[in-house]
């Protein structure tokens, strides 16, 4: 990871469960500032975040307001994987 503490590049689903769109956050060492972009699964807008770091990792798309959520990857998983046993 080299300069970074974190690299996250997740999909994101939106409200039908599709994946479309996507959340890539990067974290420098001596940052708590996240900053990366997005591309909005509802509408499909694309722009870039800078915002303090904090679990879980928030993000609204700026135009048409959809709430994308990075969550654990562990609980991800688990949440599936449940979800799948239903």
């Amino acid at each position: 990871m080299g300069n970074y503490r974190l690299v996250s590049n997740r999909i994101m689903k939106n409200k039908a469960g599709e994946e479309k769109g996507r959340l890539r956050i990067r974290i420098p060492k001596d940052s708590d500032t996240a900053e990366g972009d997005y591309l909005c699964p509802e509408c499909g807008n694309q722009d870039q975040v800078s915002q303090e770091w904090k679990r879980p990792f928030n993000v609204k798309c700026g135009k048409c307001g959809f709430f994308m959520r990075m969550a654990k990857l562990k609980d991800e998983i688990k949440r599936e994987k449940k979800k799948q046993k239903a």
